[in-house]
């Protein structure tokens, strides 16, 4: 039962982890078009 209970956290844990990293991606993005659009 403690295997599954941790094979269950460790896949929230590591889908969690992906999408924050999405998440920076796109607030990466976001900053780059507001700094090129500053710079016309």
């Amino acid at each position: 039962m403690k295997k599954l209970l941790f094979l269950v956290a460790a896949a929230l844990f590591m889908s969690a982890c992906n999408t924050m990293e999405g998440v920076g991606k796109d607030v990466q993005k976001g900053g780059e078009a507001i700094e090129k659009a500053a710079k016309k």
